[in-house]
């Protein structure tokens, strides 16, 4: 008589519908959901996302016990070091005759999945794919086959026709396939910004959130303020709510750096779709139902599909499609050292420590925050590219090496050799002032270049655009910006230069 396999579960996949899940017999198999130190500790993960994935994680745990599961279940405080040894332990408890699990979203565990653990534990280790997401690996590499640039617009494109998402008679609905330019307006305290519903800590999250506070005392994160959905159910409504409240606002101010408010009209789900708590599907068609009943713009909701038909599925496939050398990419060779104030915040730069405090506290932070003041910081300062990386890695709850490692080493740093974007993300001060109330306070001036009060983004902007003179000058995108440098007079050149090099010294 079979003892039945084991059906390992990770953080990342707490879907009833995940391919491993699947095949688990009722009364024969044996599920394993694990909280290890190797996977809590190999970054310094934000405590909102190590109490996040531990709560969310019992909490399903409980589900499929009440769904008649034999669950194995192995708390932090067990002292069981990594998944292996857990599969070890478990394995040998009942005899279990073959490992399944679906694919992790880390190549460094993937790879020891495959090569490691079936010599290890004795038994087969059968790796599935993960088919929760909507483009598969043979998808993404079809359409991803021959082409000289892997553009996420037309990958998007593609996206909508096969899901039929925004799509009236065969054509984008509206006549355009992108709405992003009427979503980029700044705040100025236009509209109110409807107050958050919470949910409500119960026993089992209370729990973790002592536990991990024991465990991870020096780990970011104020679980003071801790705020997420822990099950399917809670995160459906806090999705709900975004729908009903906030959706409507949520394009045009999408790009909107906000001083008093860390949320603004945001859905904060990529947290619960990234951990299987929603599925991207699901949400996408609720999104384009309440377009369709006119509860808002063809922008929000166009707007709200593509970061997640589109950018999602486009990160995921050009990290699977490229690892394990794109993690080795540095195309601009930047190597300077984190500044120390990454982990606490303190600098004199507004925008900068707004964004940072809040990362650090919540463990989120919106998109033009992670990309246009940390990243845009980042990248004109030269900060290397592993340190930035593993830093991003660390501090946000969404935050898994698939979907970090090409948004921050591609689209942040530009340092992917042009894969993921066709020109650098980088602004000065003047794009931070357009798109937010910040600067109102903040010791620096946006309309300076040099001298103290100066805005420290606008002399580096230039002595970027400076060191990579050449490259810039051959991509068609720069020729106005190193045109305009260019033309300059060589003595406010030098002296623009001279500035950033001694911001870089003072400030990063």
């Amino acid at each position: 008589m079979s003892n039945g396999n084991l059906i390992l579960i990770l953080a990342d996949q707490l879907t009833l519908t995940q391919p491993a899940l699947k095949r688990a017999q009722l009364g024969v198999d044996t599920i394993l959901l694990a909280e290890v130190a190797e996977e809590a500790s190999y970054v310094r993960h934000n405590r909102h996302k190590i109490a996040f994935l531990f709560s969310a994680m019992r909490h399903f745990a409980e589900k499929l016990r009440s769904a008649g599961y034999r669950v194995e279940y192995i708390r932090i405080d067990e002292g069981i070091d990594s998944l292996l040894a857990a599969a070890i332990k478990t394995v040998a408890k009942h005899g279990l005759e073959q490992v399944l699990v679906c694919e992790p979203g880390e190549y460094r565990l993937l790879d020891a999945m495959q090569n490691q653990w079936s010599e290890t534990l004795r038994v087969p280790v059968t790796v599935l794919e993960d088919d929760r997401f909507l483009a598969s690996h043979a998808d993404f590499a079809e359409w991803a086959k021959g082409k000289k640039q892997l553009r996420m617009e037309f990958f998007y494109r593609k996206m909508r026709e096969r899901y039929q998402l925004l799509i009236d008679d065969g054509a984008p609905a509206g006549g355009k396939w992108n709405y992003d330019s009427e979503n980029r307006v700044g705040w100025r305290n236009q509209k109110p910004i409807p107050p958050r519903s919470q949910p409500t800590d119960d026993p089992i999250t209370q729990e973790v959130i002592a536990t991990v506070e024991a465990h991870f005392p020096d780990n970011p994160g104020d679980l003071s303020q801790f705020r997420l959905a822990v099950t399917a159910d809670a995160a459906k409504a806090e999705f709900d709510w975004f729908v009903t409240h906030a959706l409507a606002d949520f394009g045009t101010y999408q790009d909107a750096l906000v001083e008093e408010s860390p949320w603004v009209f945001h859905s904060l789900i990529s947290m619960y779709i990234n951990a299987g708590l929603l599925e991207p599907l699901e949400v996408c068609e609720s999104v384009e139902k309440a377009w369709r009943k006119g509860e808002c713009s063809l922008s929000a909701a166009e707007g709200f599909i593509r970061q997640v038909l589109g950018w999602r599925e486009y990160i995921r496939g050009i990290y699977w499609l490229l690892m394990p050398e794109y993690k080795t990419r540095n195309s601009l060779n930047a190597k300077r050292e984190l500044p120390s104030w990454f982990w606490d915040s303190n600098t004199d730069m507004r925008c900068l420590s707004r964004a940072i405090e809040q990362s650090l506290d919540h463990g989120y932070a919106h998109h033009i925050q992670r990309l246009m003041v940390i990243g845009n910081f980042a990248l004109l300062a030269g900060l290397d590219v592993e340190q930035v990386c593993d830093w991003y890695l660390a501090v946000y709850v969404d935050a898994y090496e698939w979907v970090e490692l090409p948004n921050t080493l591609g689209m942040a740093l530009y340092g992917d050799n042009a894969v993921i974007a066709s020109k650098p993300y980088a602004a000065s001060g003047k794009y931070i002032q357009k798109q937010g109330n910040h600067c109102k306070q903040c010791r620096y001036k946006p309309a300076l270049t040099t001298g103290p009060e100066a805005c420290p983004f606008n002399s580096l902007y230039w002595r970027f655009i400076d060191k990579h003179l050449d490259a810039f000058g051959r991509n068609p995108r720069m020729g106005l910006v190193v045109g305009n440098w260019r033309k300059r007079d060589p003595d406010e050149r030098e002296a623009i230069l001279k500035w950033a090099d001694q911001v870089l010294e003072t400030v990063a």
